[in-house]
């Protein structure tokens, strides 16, 4: 069962944040939308404001494309001292900090954390039995840069970042043939790694392919709740691949606005 402390907020495109009971993770942060316009972030929502608020704050980027990196995340230290960058290794960056983690794919994270509620994290051995423990890897992607599997509060969290079968119809066949190897070997890797929520790309521009990646990761993960992601203003997307997918044993959660509260 998932923690029923577990907050996870809508921001834009492939961007989320999660609150658990000792931790604030952000992943992918691109822009929030223009407050001026009619589909706003709601008003509910201030990234900035919960970022301040919280002890245990942890920022994942998943490679440099500018939809999933914006250097404006390196601000927010100024807001809370006791945040944490992990950053995957294709980004670059004039400096590194203390609280600044590269990580490439394959490598594993453990980091500490300060505690609300010791009784929700499990002991770990391979950080000299601190409870205080985040466990972080780096899975691979289809595109540059990395995937992140989080294991927080007792919570397995998936990010794919890029990683899709990114089916493209203009591509020649030997193209599309070797972006299906390419991202069946990735979920290779992944399989027997329980996850309890994933957020994975569901792409309209990709037109009636825009789902097959998800789709295939539905099937082959020990998965239990869905979430869409990478489709920018098109969040009509979500409710169509919810419907479409209705059968399969999973939840498949549909999102409206941005900043919203998703419920999982």
């Amino acid at each position: 069962m998932i923690n029923s402390k577990l907050k996870i907020h809508y921001i834009y495109h492939s961007c989320f944040a999660v609150e658990t009971p000792n931790c604030f993770l952000v992943f992918d942060y691109y822009k929030e939308p223009d407050n001026n316009q009619e589909s706003n972030l709601s008003k509910s929502f201030v990234l900035k404001d919960l970022i301040t608020k919280q002890k245990n704050v942890l920022v994942f980027s998943s490679h440099s494309h500018h939809d999933h990196f914006n250097p404006a995340i390196l601000e927010w230290e100024k807001y809370n001292q006791n945040i944490k960058y992990i950053l995957s290794s294709d980004i670059t960056l004039d400096s590194w900090k203390a609280n600044y983690f590269k990580i490439s794919q394959d490598e594993e994270l453990f980091l500490k954390t300060k505690l609300e509620d010791a009784q929700n994290i499990p002991t770990s051995t391979e950080m000299n039995n601190e409870l205080e423990t985040v466990y972080i890897k780096a899975y691979g992607s289809t595109d540059i840069g990395i995937s992140f599997f989080v294991k927080v509060d007792g919570i397995n969290i998936f990010h794919a970042g890029d990683l899709n079968w990114w089916h493209w119809k203009e591509d020649s066949d030997e193209e599309r043939k070797a972006a299906e190897e390419n991202f069946k070997a990735e979920i290779d890797k992944i399989k027997g790694q329980p996850i309890d929520i994933a957020f994975f790309p569901v792409d309209p521009r990709l037109e009636e392919f825009y789902g097959i990646g998800a789709e295939y990761f539905i099937k082959e993960i020990a998965l239990k709740t869905l979430i869409p992601m990478h489709f920018g203003d098109n969040s009509y997307i979500t409710r169509e691949f919810a419907e479409k997918n209705s059968k399969l044993p999973v939840k498949i959660v549909t999102i409206t606005n941005p900043g919203e509260e998703l419920k999982i």
